[in-house]
């Protein structure tokens, strides 16, 4: 079980700003999949993005354009830049990571083997 911890998390007003941030063992950052999912009340999981260790990030087009991925290896670390957040952004937010992941479908959260406990954000209008 690999551990991964999410944080960076609250609440925001419409057109604020948050960076989630995901510790993560080192070789995790380096050799696996990674990505954000994120799951609001009463709505199934989603992919927010994923990137694979040697590729370009895929996101979804709810996202596109305003959140960020990027992996500090230095600090073992991978955050979420989110902009310009919206009402329909909140949701709770979880830091996945896996070994092997299907490249055509980066989001599909089935394949990811480990999980973290989530961090909340909130978006009010």
């Amino acid at each position: 079980q690999v551990q991964l911890v999410e944080s960076g998390g609250g609440s925001v007003q419409s057109g604020g700003s948050l960076r989630l941030s995901c510790a993560a063992p080192e070789y995790i950052l380096s050799y696996w999949y990674m990505g954000w999912f994120r799951q609001a009340p009463g709505k199934e999981r989603e992919g927010v993005v994923a990137v694979a260790s040697d590729g370009p990030a895929t996101y979804a087009d709810s996202v596109k354009g305003r959140f960020t991925i990027s992996r500090d290896g230095a600090n073992s670390m991978l955050y979420l830049q989110m902009n310009d957040l919206k009402p329909e952004d909140t949701a709770m937010y979880y830091c996945a990571a896996g070994p092997t992941v299907w490249r055509g479908d980066l989001l599909r959260g089935d394949q990811y083997k480990d999980w973290g406990r989530g961090t909340q954000v909130t978006v009010s209008s």
